[in-house]
């Protein structure tokens, strides 16, 4: 059989539309890395790898200069990776896309140009509502690093992979405090053949107590973990092993275990108005002399009665016989671990950004980066800051069929 031509090719019946691939319209960006001006953050938001790569997709990566020495990362390391050094701070706030580790203080706001991109921790506990207003004047977009989530929306990454560090490192330093290096009792924090084990009391049961007593455990020590959910409690033993003592916070178990601790992490913080610890004073005074507590708790307010902020220029106090290490930001000392945890996930997300086109197309594809954005264009969409601050809050979900 001869199919008929009907004018528009031999063999075809009607004519067709031509479906055509359209590429997405990647953007190149002008990045900048600022260098932290708070006398305890070591850490700095992106490694020179992660510029590296960066720069090889086609975008533009300014340092401020000096940005990364404290996590002994060189100017020339990063200027080896083809990024642009620049010394003058008010040239790195005008860039399209700014990334810091702590949010921007109010001289380092003032040189925003506005309309921009800001990837930074918000710390909710300690930002003032002059922040939020100061970003709703400028039409910023702002993603705080504790509120991004993983691509499915349940966990927080970044938070995450900093409360491993937080607890991992909380066991080094507590054994040096406890070793006569720092004038500690001259103990060594673990366990050998013939000797007691040294008792430690881990407050919590999330990631940075697990972390804790999973490096307590591995040393040696005996383990004790307390927390106000057993459902928590349940799951932690079952990952660690039944070994261990896990109680809720019962206070006279808790009381009998702070008795006889060596060493106390508090990685539990209760969350509310009237600043109820959850360890009085009058329970660290019954503690063990020269005994150990490592509160990691400070940018929420801490785990004890006694704790107060220190530094890492002097990160210890002693209060009733106790040793207190209250520094806030602990992953700040591993400043360089910190840094590449950091670079890893936020590298991915300014890679999607450049290839999404502008931060709403973005926005709208990743639910993790949507759920991380606290001030979107100018407008507050976090109620938790919202309710926190006295401020009022919109839905982005909504926002963004406007933008």
């Amino acid at each position: 059989m001869t199919i008929p031509d009907y004018g528009f090719g031999k063999g075809n019946l009607l004519p067709c539309e031509e479906t055509l691939e359209v590429s997405r319209k990647r953007k190149k960006m002008r990045i900048a890395v600022a260098k932290e001006s708070a006398q305890n953050e070591n850490r700095v938001a992106l490694a020179p790898h992660a510029v590296g790569f960066l720069v090889g997709l086609g975008h533009e990566v300014y340092i401020e200069s000096g940005a990364g020495d404290k996590a002994h990362f060189a100017d020339q390391k990063y200027s080896e990776q083809g990024a642009i050094i620049e010394p003058c701070k008010s040239n790195i706030y005008t860039c399209d896309v700014i990334v810091k580790v702590l949010p921007p203080n109010e001289e380092e706001l003032g040189l925003m140009k506005g309309k921009q991109v800001l990837f930074c921790s918000y710390d909710i506990h300690t930002q003032t509502r002059q922040f939020i207003e100061k970003l709703q004047e400028l039409k910023i977009t702002a993603v705080g690093f504790e509120f991004y989530k993983d691509a499915n929306g349940d966990g927080y990454p970044i938070v995450q992979s900093f409360s491993e560090i937080s607890g991992t490192t909380s066991i080094l330093i507590a054994a040096e405090y406890l070793s006569d290096a720092h004038g500690g009792k001259g103990e060594m924090l673990g366990g050998i053949s013939g000797i007691s084990p040294t008792e430690v009391v881990v407050l919590g049961a999330g990631t940075a107590a697990e972390c804790a007593a999973r490096t307590a455990l591995g040393l040696g020590a005996s383990v004790k973990i307390f927390d106000k959910s057993i459902n928590k409690l349940r799951d932690l033993q079952l990952r660690l092993g039944m070994h261990i003592f896990t109680s809720v916070l019962q206070p006279l178990v808790l009381l009998k275990a702070l008795r006889s601790a060596d060493v106390v992490i508090g990685a539990l913080y209760e969350n509310n108005c009237m600043r109820d610890f959850i360890v009085s004073e009058d329970a660290v005074r019954q503690m063990k002399k020269h005994s150990v507590i490592v509160d990691l708790c400070m940018t929420q307010g801490g785990c004890f009665e006694t704790s107060e902020i220190t530094s890492f220029t002097s990160p210890v106090y002693e209060k009733h016989g106790v040793v207190h290490y209250c520094v806030p930001h602990i992953p700040s000392r591993v400043s360089r671990t910190a840094t590449y945890v950091l670079s890893n996930i936020i590298g991915q997300i300014l890679i999607e950004l450049g290839e999404a086109g502008n931060i709403n197309q973005l926005i709208k594809e990743n639910i993790g980066v949507r759920a991380g954005v606290y001030v979107y264009n100018g407008i507050l969409t976090n109620d938790v800051i919202g309710n926190r601050l006295g401020m009022s809050s919109q839905d982005i979900n909504l926002l963004l069929a406007a933008f």
